[in-house]
């Protein structure tokens, strides 16, 4: 019986052993590098690891190379960034990072892994580091789901741990409260863009304080209505990572674990569809929009066979000299970034508005920008020629996205200045011009949504929970009808 359990225990360690395919490392730069562990049984997911230490030292043991062991065994590619330290220059841990992403989606389907389930994981001030890499880089590196390991968050030392402050922005650094603010990473969270996260801590933590650092993330998060989780454990201080000595390590890896298993990234052969606009697709109003807003309902109502991601900012413009010019956001970028194979754009309301709307006689030339922008292929000059022409004189079929052209909904109210002369008079005829022009399918909204002015918020311009149903629906058959 003492030898079966023997042979038992040799059998289980070297099932364990077996779930590392295999390790190597890969030169970053002559100062730094990335420890690659690759998973015997693949699951498509991918982690790039943080390690902590102040930014004066890499912790890259318990909170580093030590976590291959499970998240291999969960079939995770793992790598671990073994960053430049910053010594006031922030641009080279961030830079290391940043390349590694870079790296591991370049060679994603060598190593086994879905390039759009790449999340990141830091610890202490790699948290800090792990979240200005899910804020403020680009969309091509940018994480997509964030695990923060009791993160620095503030770059004010007086909320902050003060060394990990003065390292990564230097003394002149701190002296900057503009620097300071851009790096506390809980400004610089964007509603629908910043990836889901989740962050784990102790409440005696007593070198990087809770609440001014990874609360104040996940408030930042959830006052976004971005998806974000927070477990915070009675006990263990700071810098625990997967040391086993952590009085809840079981109960830790069990909670990130249901946590991961639950984060399902979309199929890898989805139909990307960017849903581009202004406060209607942003959703305004609606509470939890990003799970919620009508993007969110059109994932629900196509399926799994579509992966929808929401581009929308309130306020915004068409115009590229309106108030607040859509194609000068983030979100643009990132939409464009994103590759969409379907486009749906639902801009135009707040053109209407005066301020914005004295340059209305730039409205055609700014909409086939976009448009253009998106899909090249239309062959439209800067000068506003027109589409190549079929045989037939039809607009050519283009290679690209196929993009709706929405109508705005009809302001019930003159809410902010909007106007609806504006836009049933005005604007609605240019986007049915430029649709017409470029071979665009239109979705007219203005005229599905006329009899239902139950179906907005009590200002009269935005949806409310049935009209996101609505928009949701019409926008929904209209796609599928054009597959």
């Amino acid at each position: 019986m003492k030898k079966l359990l023997i042979f038992s225990l040799l059998l289980l360690a070297l099932t364990v052993q077996g779930q590392t395919a295999r390790t190597f490392k890969i030169d970053l730069t002559d100062e730094s590098h990335v420890v690659c562990f690759l998973p015997e049984k693949p699951s498509g997911r991918a982690i790039v690891g943080i390690p902590g230490g102040g930014y004066s030292v890499l912790s890259n043991t318990h909170e580093g190379t030590q976590w291959s062991n499970w998240l291999n065994q969960q079939g995770i590619a793992y790598f671990v960034v073994n960053y430049r330290l910053p010594n006031g220059d922030r641009t080279r841990p961030i830079g290391d990072v940043e390349k590694t992403f870079r790296i591991v989606r370049d060679s994603a389907a060598v190593w086994g892994i879905q390039p759009r389930d790449v999340g990141i994981m830091g610890f202490s001030a790699g948290g800090h580091l792990a979240s200005v890499i899910s804020t403020l880089s680009d969309y091509e590196v940018r994480p997509d789901f964030t695990i923060l390991f009791y993160p620095v968050i503030s770059m004010d030392e007086r909320l902050s741990h003060k060394y990990s402050c003065l390292n990564f922005l230097g003394a002149e650094g701190q002296k900057d409260p503009a620097l300071v603010r851009k790096y506390s990473t809980q400004n610089a969270v964007k509603r629908h863009l910043t990836p889901p996260a989740i962050i784990l801590m102790s409440n005696d933590d007593r070198l990087v304080p809770p609440v001014t650092n990874g609360v104040a993330y996940y408030s930042a998060m959830r006052n976004a209505g971005n998806e974000c989780s927070m477990y915070i454990y009675p006990a263990g201080d700071h810098g625990w990572g997967v040391g086993p000595w952590f009085k809840y390590h079981d109960q830790m890896l069990n909670d990130l674990g249901n946590w991961l298993n639950n984060h399902k990234a979309p199929k890898a052969d989805a139909l990307r569809v960017a849903c581009i606009g202004n406060s209607i697709t942003d959703g305004h109003g609606i509470d939890m929009a990003p799970q919620h807003g009508y993007p969110a309902l059109l994932q629900q109502k196509l399926g799994e066979g579509y992966w929808v991601k929401n581009f929308g900012v309130s306020a915004r413009t068409q115009l590229n000299k309106g108030d607040h010019p859509y194609m000068e956001e983030t979100a643009w970028r990132d939409a464009q970034a994103f590759k969409p194979d379907i486009v749906i754009i639902k801009l135009g309301t707040n053109d209407s508005k005066p301020q914005n709307w004295q340059y209305g006689s730039e409205f055609k030339k700014d909409l086939q920008q976009l448009v253009t922008t998106l899909n090249p292929s239309l062959a439209v000059s800067a000068k506003g020629k027109k589409a190549k022409k079929s045989k037939k004189g039809q607009p050519a079929v283009q290679a690209g996205p196929k993009i709706y052209l929405c109508t705005p909904i009809p302001a019930f109210k003159s809410t902010w200045d909007i106007n609806d002369q504006v836009i049933t008079n005005e604007i609605i005829p240019v986007q049915q011009e430029v649709a017409k022009e470029y071979g665009l399918t239109v979705i007219d909204l203005h005229t599905l949504f006329a009899d239902d002015s139950d179906k907005v918020q009590s200002d009269g311009i935005h949806p409310n929970d049935k009209g996101v149903r609505k928009m949701a629906e019409i926008i929904a058959n209209a796609v599928k009808e054009g597959q």
